[in-house]
């Protein structure tokens, strides 16, 4: 007990504080003239963020299934004063298309400095039965499309030093009924993701990793898929949006948003931060990248 008042307590304090402090306040000219990538953007968060990067003067090239969708939010955004806006729309359940897309935007803007990942297939509240081929899909689109568009996105990031912006929730931190495929693809992106962070950080690979836990937002999709079912107030997704985009132009390692008080505190885990940033002291640095 003793060690624990004069060491331990201590070192909790100081690791927190350093971990919850804001070095940078946020500036919209942060954004202005950087070549943002929008997935999910016909629509509810992904629209939003459009927006908000457009008024800050970013180039933004957006995707989603909806050609429709797309194309009058890409004229919305040259109103608001997007540096340029473009649309490529298909599906991220083929993979050759998460590729190709990363490779054209990257083309039409010459070059890259943000990738936020936002898109997710329609998931029904439901109890699992036993369903696997809707698990495969949902984990397809949800997750393994996220790694595939990192991964072509990679190269243009690193030469920008930019950043990834990864859209999860709070079903990806902690278990609720009724949302086990969903909860599933969550998890395994804050899984993946985080330890890719800590990757860039042993091997110096200075692109930042934007973990976004969201609690429920007023999309037209969520509110389709919890009608009946949850009793909470639903967050406004022009205020989610723009906090996405500040947490990712500060490089944050997570951003926490919804009507959820104190979610940020309990749900970020600061225990398991702390043996996080001590087991890399077990590694041998010199390891191949």
């Amino acid at each position: 007990m003793a060690f624990m008042k004069k060491y331990l307590l201590p070192i909790l304090v100081l690791f927190l504080g350093y971990y919850y402090s804001t070095k940078e306040e946020f500036r919209p000219e942060m954004l202005q003239g950087k070549k943002v990538i929008v997935t999910g953007a016909s629509k509810g968060i992904g629209r939003e963020m459009a927006y908000h990067l457009s008024t800050m003067g970013a180039h933004v090239v957006l995707t989603a299934r909806s050609e429709e969708g797309l194309q009058k939010v890409v004229s919305r955004c040259l109103e608001l004063g997007a540096a340029s806006a473009h649309y490529i729309a298909g599906t991220m359940e083929d993979m050759m298309f998460a590729e190709q897309f990363v490779l054209k935007a990257g083309k039409l803007m010459g070059g890259l400095d943000m990738l936020i990942l936002n898109h997710i297939t329609y998931t029904p509240m439901t109890f699992f039965h036993n369903d696997i081929h809707s698990l495969r899909k949902i984990m397809e689109v949800n997750f393994i499309s996220y790694v595939v568009l990192s991964v072509a996105a990679l190269p243009m990031l690193k030469q920008s030093n930019g950043s990834i912006v990864v859209i999860s929730s709070v079903a990806g931190k902690m278990a609720q009924p009724m949302l086990a495929p969903y909860s599933a693809s969550k998890f395994a992106l804050d899984g993946f993701f985080s330890t890719v962070r800590k990757e860039h950080i042993m091997t110096k690979v200075n692109v930042s990793i934007t973990l976004c836990v969201l609690g429920l937002i007023n999309t037209e999709t969520a509110m389709k898929a919890t009608s009946g079912i949850f009793t909470v107030q639903a967050a406004p997704k022009e205020e989610c949006a723009l906090e996405i985009i500040k947490g990712a132009a500060l490089r944050k390692d997570e951003v926490y948003y919804g009507n959820w008080r104190w979610s940020s505190v309990l749900l970020s885990n600061p225990g398991r931060k702390i043996l996080e940033f001590f087991s890399i002291k077990n590694y041998n640095l010199f390891v191949s990248n």
